[in-house]
């Protein structure tokens, strides 16, 4: 008991008194609930609070107040909060009021878990209320809740370190109300995104977490051991080369939510676990995807907000299809002045010398692009626009361009100032993608460690025919973050990484 504060002392004292009286803390059995603080207030009125006689509600205690024969306690369930009101003589009818005195006024602690049974009524202060005849315990609280005052609805002194929230992300949930209605949206935005493709005819599949090439995209993997078969194995960095192999296979479409892991670095934006909708259609396109994209996030945007205007910290963007569509190359010149279109690798680290970016011996082409787009314009886009028409050394899984020379049919999406979405014409010429893992290989002999791996398996079922293909890959997290308005990733995740916590 040493480690204990003051009050977890009392707390446990207080658990063994309930015991003493005859009270099971943590009963075992199913306790009738049959309506929600939310759906109280919505419902009560004059003509219906006949309906609200049998309440049975049940969640944690937030307020209390004691009025001698009586006692108030705001009760938190999963939709909101609602008062209860008790009496002394409606708890212990007999001569008895132990239950009352001692139970209810002296052993109820802010965080514990009541359910209560009553009816709704309208307090002379004009507050819907339970008029409670039975009160339970379900579960006792032996830690203290943060304190967090609270006053005609505003929240003051809120818990905002983050290092408590993001650690403790369960006492988050139930100090900070707005927190969970993150959540909800984040369902309300997968779930929108499931009816959209549901309509389209698609189908929602499921690949493989463990694989045994890290491929579908250029990032660090994970890397564990498989003891029973005794070889390497990679947790997925992308879903990419397991839903085109089902493309092979005869879908017409398919779409999977994915758990994606990258062994880098993180930010606000980037967390090595992180979540990914990718979506494969045969005989479509990255034209049809792009008109198909900015259909589906105009109607994100109206299912959780009722406009396509989304905040999005002190910027308001317009999710309104279409979208803009702006090259590459186009995007670097404007930014920087300079038109790399027809530059070497040393004309390019050149450039980069002179804008100041910092750039490795190990960087081909591709990267160093990147590294210009990334550093001098990729922040600039804040309205939802396509950046379209890639170097083709930029996209080893994407088809070359059908009438410009020395680029691919890519796009991704910019939504304030990052990458929300990357798109592809498929490469589904097997000769051509065989050459490009090729191409990767001599990348990472040069040191590249984000460098794509050969997937020979992968190059077998394109040899089978693949037909013609536009893949999507959306993030999840980062979709939810604009749709939120939350600057940070580990804000929508409930559980981000962090370092271990040392723990007694």
């Amino acid at each position: 008991m040493t480690s204990l504060s003051e009050q977890e002392i009392i707390r446990r004292e207080k658990l063994q008194e309930l015991e003493n009286a005859g009270i099971n803390p943590y009963p075992a059995e199913e306790y009738p609930v049959n309506n929600t603080a939310a759906n109280i207030k919505a419902v009560y009125s004059e003509e219906t609070k006949d309906q609200l006689q049998n309440i049975c509600v049940a969640g944690r205690v937030m307020k209390k107040r004691d009025m001698g024969k009586a006692a108030f306690i705001s009760l938190q369930d999963h939709t909101g909060s609602i008062q209860l009101y008790i009496r002394r003589d409606d708890i212990c009818p007999g001569e008895d009021k132990t239950m009352f005195d001692t139970v209810f006024k002296k052993l109820i602690d802010l965080g514990d878990i009541l359910g209560a049974k009553g009816y709704a009524f309208v307090t002379k202060t004009g507050e819907l209320s339970i008029h409670v005849t039975q009160l339970d315990f379900l579960a006792k609280s032996l830690r203290v809740l943060p304190n967090v005052a609270e006053k005609d609805g505003e929240t003051f002194d809120a818990v905002t370190d983050p290092e408590f929230r993001y650690r403790q992300r369960y006492v988050d949930l139930i100090i900070n109300p707005s927190v969970k209605d993150t959540f909800i949206k984040r369902t309300k935005i997968m779930q929108t995104i499931r009816d959209f493709y549901n309509d389209l005819g698609y189908l929602e599949v499921e690949t493989p977490i463990l694989q045994p090439i890290p491929g579908g995209a250029t990032a660090r993997p994970f890397k564990t051991h498989h003891n029973a078969l005794d070889i390497p194995l990679y947790m997925r960095i992308a879903n990419e080369l397991y839903l085109k192999r089902l493309i092979v296979g005869g879908f017409d479409g398919v779409y999977e939510f994915a758990k994606d892991f990258r062994n880098e670095g993180m930010d606000r934006t980037h967390n090595p676990e992180f979540t990914v909708m990718e979506m494969y259609a045969a005989y479509k396109d990255y034209e049809w995807m792009m008109r198909t994209t900015e259909t589906l996030l105009e109607k994100i945007a109206l299912a959780l907000h009722g406009t396509t205007l989304v905040q999005v910290g002190e910027k308001v963007i317009d999710f309104k299809a279409p979208f803009r569509r702006v090259t590459m190359f186009d995007a670097i010149k404007e930014h920087t002045g300079i038109d790399i279109s027809e530059m070497d690798e040393a004309q390019l680290r050149d450039t980069c010398k002179q804008l100041g970016i910092g750039v490795a011996p190990s960087m081909g082409k591709g990267k160093l692009i990147d590294e210009i787009f990334g550093e001098k314009a990729e922040h600039n886009y804040v309205q939802p626009t396509f950046i379209i028409d890639y170097p083709v050394e930029m996209s080893p899984l994407t088809k070359k361009h059908r009438s410009k020379p020395g680029l691919v049919e890519r796009f991704e999406l910019m939504v304030n100032g990052k990458e929300l979405a990357n798109a592809y014409s498929e490469l589904n010429d097997p000769i051509d993608q065989r050459q490009r893992f090729e191409d990767q290989v001599k990348l990472m002999e040069r040191g590249d460690d984000e460098a794509m791996y050969i997937d020979y398996d992968f190059l077998r079922a394109l040899e089978y025919g693949m037909p013609p293909t536009s893949g999507i890959g959306i993030g999840i997290d980062r979709l939810t973050m604009i749709m939120t308005n939350n600057l940070s990733i580990q804000d929508v995740l409930f559980f981000p990484q962090m370092k271990p916590e040392k723990l007694q």
